[in-house]
C-alpha cells in the first residue's frame, strides 16, 4: 500500500471545486501551520516578486522541479519555453496533466536522468525549492546529479532561506548546537483529511552554505534577489 499523498491529494480536491481545501503542515521547529491548496493554484501576479524574478531568468529547455500544481510550468509555457514539470506527488502530477501542463512525470529528484531530447538549459527549483534536497548530504548529491542533466553553462535557480531566526534569543543572539546537525535541516510531515503523510526532510540552507557547497561541486554562483523573509534566489552555473 502507498504512503497517503496529502499535498496531491488537496490538490485533486481544489481542482474538483474544494476552494478551502488545506493541508496542515507540522514540523520540528515550529508550530503547526495550514497550507491552503489555492497557493499552489497563483497566477504570475500573485507570485512573490523572487519567483517572477527567477521565471524571467529561464532561458533555453527548462526542468520545473517540485512542481506542484504547474503554476510555474503553465507560465513557462505561455512564455514558449519547452518545460519538463516533475513531482514526486502523483496527485500533483494528475494534477498538472488535468491544467495542461503538457511534460509530466512523477519522480524523486535524485532519480532523474535526462531523455531522447538531451540535457536541460535551465533547472527551476521555487518555493524554497532548494529544500527537495532534504539534507546538506542530499545537497552535495543532487549537486552532482545535476551536472548529468544541465548542459554545458546550464543553470539552477533555485530559493533557499537562512531560518537561523528560529535560533534567535530574546538579544538577538543566536542560541544553536554547533555539536547538532546542521539548524537548517528540518523534518516536516503534512495532514489531510485526518490523515498524514510520511516524514521527510527538507534542507533551508543558508547562503554560505549554498556558496561553499556549489562552488566545491564546480558551480559559479551568483546571488540573484533576496526579500524580506531572508529569502533569496540563487543562480548556479554549471562551469563547462
Amino acid at each position: 500500500m502507498s504512503a497517503f499523498d496529502p499535498i496531491g491529494t488537496a490538490l485533486l480536491d481544489y481542482l474538483a471545486g474544494h476552494t478551502a481545501a488545506a493541508i496542515t503542515v507540522h514540523s520540528n521547529v515550529a508550530d503547526d501551520e495550514p497550507l491552503p491548496a489555492r497557493y499552489f493554484f497563483r497566477s504570475l501576479w500573485e507570485m512573490p516578486e523572487l519567483e517572477r524574478t527567477a521565471l524571467d531568468e529561464c532561458r533555453g529547455r527548462v526542468l520545473d522541479l517540485g512542481a506542484g500544481a504547474g503554476a510555474h510550468s503553465l507560465e513557462l509555457q505561455m512564455r514558449g519555453f519547452a518545460v519538463r514539470a516533475v513531482d514526486v506527488s502523483s496527485g500533483a502530477v494528475r494534477v498538472m496533466q488535468q491544467r495542461g501542463v503538457r511534460e509530466v512525470a512523477c519522480h524523486d529528484i535524485f532519480e532523474l536522468k535526462t531523455d531522447a531530447d538531451g540535457p536541460y538549459d535551465t533547472l527551476l527549483m521555487l518555493m524554497n525549492g532548494l529544500g527537495l534536497v532534504g539534507t546538506l548530504d542530499g545537497l552535495e548529491k543532487f549537486l552532482q546529479r545535476a551536472h548529468e542533466l544541465l548542459a554545458p553553462g546550464g543553470q539552477i535557480l533555485a530559493t533557499s532561506s537562512d531560518i537561523s531566526y528560529l535560533y534567535e534569543d530574546e538579544e538577538g543572539a543566536l542560541n544553536l548546537n554547533l555539536n547538532g546537525p546542521y539548524y537548517g535541516e528540518v523534518e516536516y510531515r503534512m495532514s489531510y483529511r485526518e490523515q498524514t503523510g510520511p516524514a521527510f526532510g527538507w534542507l533551508f540552507a543558508d547562503p554560505t552554505i549554498v556558496q561553499d557547497y556549489a562552488e566545491a561541486a564546480g558551480y559559479d554562483v551568483e546571488f540573484v534577489a533576496e526579500d524580506e523573509q531572508d529569502q533569496f534566489l540563487v543562480r548556479l552555473t554549471r562551469r563547462a
